[in-house]
Parts: C-alpha cells; sequence; structure tokens
C-alpha cells in the first residue's frame, strides 16, 4: 500500500495496471540482536506501468525534511491526487457527447464518475478553498473548490458534507471533504468529478497535473549523493 501511494499521483491503481506491470523496491529491514522486528521506510521503487518507467527515491534534506523524488530531483507528490475518491469502477469516463442515463439525449459528461459505497470518503484534490457547498436538484450535494487563480474541483452527488465545512474553510490535499451518495441526478452511489483549469473542462484522468517543489538547486549534490546506491540498485533489477 506504501508502494501504490508513492505513485498515486502518475499510476491509477485500480484504472492503470496491466498484465506484464514490473515493480521493484528497496526498504529497511529492523532488527534487534539478529531478530526481524519489521520494516522501516521505503527508500526506493521502481514501477513499469504501461512501458513507463516510474523511480522514486526517499531523501531527507539537513533540516529534517524528507520526501519523495524522481532521479532529476522533481517530487512524485504532485499538488492534486488523480482519484479522489476510493472506488469499485468508472461507471462513466469524460465525454462531451454521452448520451444522458436519466433524460436519454446527449448531454455533455464533464467529468468523471467513479462509481463507490455509498458513506465512503471523498477527500480534496488538492489545497484550496470551499467556494460552494450546496444542494440542487440536478448535482444534489455538491463542493466546488479553488485551488489557486488556475484550477477548480467539483465534486457531486454527496450523500453528506464533512462536519464543519463551510464557504470559506481551508482544506488540505487528502483531507475528507464529504461522503458519496446519490443525490441528484444520479442512478446510484457514485462521485461525480469535475476539473478545471481557467474555468475550462479538462479530463480528469488524462490532465497534466502541476508538480509540487522539487529539490533546490543547493541540495541537488546532496540528493544524489545519499541516493546513488539506491538508484543503482533498482536499475540493476
Amino acid at each position: 500500500m506504501e508502494l501504490a501511494s508513492l505513485f498515486q499521483w502518475d499510476i491509477s491503481f485500480a484504472l492503470d495496471l496491466r498484465e506484464g506491470d514490473r515493480f521493484s523496491l528497496i526498504y529497511e529491514a529492523l532488527s534487534i540482536k539478529g531478530e526481524d522486528i519489521g520494516t522501516g521506510k521505503l527508500l526506493g521503487a521502481k514501477f513499469i506501468n504501461l512501458k513507463e518507467t516510474h523511480t522514486a527515491l526517499f531523501f531527507q534534506n539537513q533540516v529534517g525534511a524528507e520526501g519523495y523524488f524522481d532521479p532529476s530531483g522533481q517530487s512524485l507528490r504532485k499538488a492534486f491526487i488523480r482519484d479522489p475518491v476510493h472506488f469499485s469502477y468508472v461507471s462513466s469516463s469524460f465525454n462531451l457527447n454521452r448520451k444522458h442515463p436519466i433524460h436519454n439525449k446527449t448531454m455533455p459528461h464533464r467529468g468523471i464518475d467513479y462509481a463507490a459505497n455509498r458513506g465512503t470518503p471523498v477527500l480534496a484534490a488538492g489545497e484550496g478553498r470551499v467556494i460552494k457547498a450546496e444542494r440542487n436538484e440536478a448535482s444534489g450535494k455538491f463542493i466546488v473548490l479553488q485551488h489557486g487563480e488556475q484550477y477548480v474541483t467539483k465534486y457531486l452527488h454527496l450523500s453528506k458534507f464533512r462536519r464543519g465545512l463551510k464557504v470559506g474553510s481551508r482544506v488540505e490535499q487528502g483531507q475528507i471533504i464529504g461522503y458519496v451518495g446519490a443525490t441528484g441526478w444520479a442512478t446510484g452511489p457514485h462521485l461525480h468529478y469535475e476539473f478545471l483549469v481557467h474555468g475550462v473542462h479538462r479530463n480528469p484522468r488524462t490532465v497534466r497535473l502541476p508538480n509540487a517543489e522539487p529539490i533546490p538547486a543547493g541540495e541537488l549534490g546532496a540528493f544524489q549523493i545519499a541516493t546513488q546506491s539506491i538508484l543503482a540498485s533498482l536499475n540493476a533489477t
């Protein structure tokens, strides 16, 4: 699960896995007087998915800040989670020419529907501010988050909001904001998730996500020295 968490911004472990994918990892083995007592940090990992290689290297700087980075020093963490809910399957994809299942006519589907059990927690895809937490006939209970000046995310058909959530609330990436439901125009419990860039709907599955801060140029040398043996071992597998 820790391995999956590392690559969650680039790989959907519910949708993207294919026969032939491969992974390797290096982690700390903890022992006392030769007796195994468990595992420590995940020090490095490589995942080959859809013929693309993803590499994660653990690094802690001089002031104790730590994280996972690719070999060039770019953070694996993105500003947004790719899938903001643990789901069973995608019941409807981004499709501007979709025929609506209730109204039986072509109506643009500007997001993705993640089928999930009623009450499943819905997470904030990125750090931001609540600009709407309302209910209407079509969307049911829904939340809209503003992320800086460029990005907006929307979460529709919720059963309820997180206790205390209101317009103006600040949320962190991965924080619970509500729960899956089937309110509004919904044929079953699911999360309808939308991603907007400069006010334009983009496909949440394929939109390019902005990176978090990379390792500063002044620390790149220390990063390369600290991770070179781990990287060499991963590349040898």
